[in-house]
């Protein structure tokens, strides 16, 4: 059996994804794109050792910082330890925040090697419109369509075409579980979130990864992390900092839900804060009855 957490940015998934492993003995796979890197922790909420509580946890921290690790590469890691778990009958536990990777994994996408998928994060969609008009393309998506604007844009800058059957789920015993809550309340769990990620550390993480900025991507487009450049460049103030962390999280939030209704058929899950057990037992209620 395979259950894919889904959700946006600071809704519980992780406590949600370690319950349920040790529910069902199941393995846990990350398919968060920026947690794949080393030494990326506090500013991607990366799940701790004791968080873990003894759960096999993989694609973690694997990735060195200067390597560019592409959709291509996580399709390629995640089957190979999928297929491999699976003949050991172990059960599985997808999670994270990426809902490019779990699709590339999970369902029929055929990518080139060495084809890097940017999901461009870091863009609104205004401006990856005129990064598409360079091109000189005659037919243009609309500014409102993110999703064929991210397609083209990708397509333009790989001279390539990515083909897909997107639809057709390779693993048939997928169950698509989806954390969510009420706009005000994921908005503040963020804002308070980043808040904790300073007082735990974030400026002196940000910091001892200085030199790497000139050469990683990762650094360069991960939230959390690119906020800091204007700081290092004595442009933006750290409260200014803490401010862009926050609202580029929030707009994050939002084209993750996106993303996650037009892609996946899921069922969608209030997270209770004030009792989270009672979540988890709902889910679990779920899964049963599947």
């Amino acid at each position: 059996m395979i259950i894919a957490i889904l959700g946006p940015t600071a809704v519980g998934k992780t406590a949600l994804s370690i319950a349920l492993a040790k529910k069902y003995n199941a393995e846990v796979i990350n398919f968060d794109a920026m947690q794949v890197y080393e030494n990326l922790d506090i500013g991607t909420a990366k799940v701790t050792s004791v968080e873990m509580e003894g759960v096999p946890h993989h694609l973690l921290s694997f990735v060195p910082l200067d390597k560019n690790y592409s959709v291509y590469d996580y399709q390629k890691d995640a089957r190979c330890l999928i297929d491999k778990l699976l003949k050991e009958n172990k059960n599985i536990i997808l999670v994270g925040g990426t809902g490019l990777y779990l699709k590339a994994v999970l369902f029929d996408y055929n990518f080139t090697e060495g084809t890097t998928y940017n999901t461009y994060d870091n863009l609104t969609n205004e401006e990856i419109l005129d990064k598409i008009k360079s091109y000189n393309i005659e037919e243009l998506p609309h500014v409102n369509n993110r999703k064929r604007l991210v397609r083209l844009l990708n397509k333009l800058e790989n001279n390539e075409t990515i083909t897909n059957n997107g639809n057709n789920l390779l693993y048939k015993d997928t169950i698509f579980i989806g954390l969510t809550t009420n706009r005000n309340t994921l908005y503040d769990k963020i804002n308070k979130r980043v808040d904790v990620m300073f007082n735990n550390g974030l400026l002196e993480e940000v910091e001892s990864l200085k030199d790497e900025f000139n050469t990683s991507k990762a650094l360069n487009t991960a939230i959390g992390y690119k906020e800091f450049i204007p700081y290092f460049n004595h442009e933006k103030t750290l409260d200014e900092v803490k401010d862009d962390i926050k609202k580029n999280s929030r707009h994050y939030a939002k084209r993750q839900y996106t993303f996650f209704n037009h892609q996946f058929k899921l069922r969608w899950f209030n997270t209770n804060y004030d009792n989270f057990n009672k979540t988890i037992n709902e889910v679990i209620n779920y899964i049963t009855m599947q």
